[in-house]
């Protein structure tokens, strides 16, 4: 499955420590996510992203295994919905998966 990271998951050492690997983050191709910006969720050090229609999110497209994508799910935890969101990466326009929470939990 094609996942789009913006986050800590983006560091090698954070990804070892909760899915048990590194290699999606290793091997993962820069992406950009347009019509969305990173901001924080309300009263946490964690990210999210809002719409916004002139910005664009940095991130990595990463493809991962059921076993890898379990403990990520756990990691994100209730806070975030697991949603398709299309991405650019290496010219391309590609369906990916992200953990977005929902738009009140945002700092606007």
């Amino acid at each position: 499955m094609r996942i789009f990271l913006y986050g800590t998951l983006m560091d090698p050492e954070v990804a070892r420590r909760v899915a048990g690997e590194d290699r999606f983050v290793r091997e993962a191709r820069p992406a950009l996510l347009p019509g969305w910006r990173k901001t924080l969720l309300r009263g946490t050090p964690f990210p999210t992203l809002v719409p916004e229609e002139r910005s664009v999110v940095h991130g990595l497209l990463a493809e991962v295994s059921p076993r890898t994508l379990a403990g990520l799910h756990v990691y994100e935890g209730s806070l975030y919905r697991f949603v398709t969101v299309p991405v650019l990466s290496e010219g391309r326009r590609v369906a990916a998966r992200a953990w977005i929470a929902p738009p009140w939990r945002a700092l606007r």
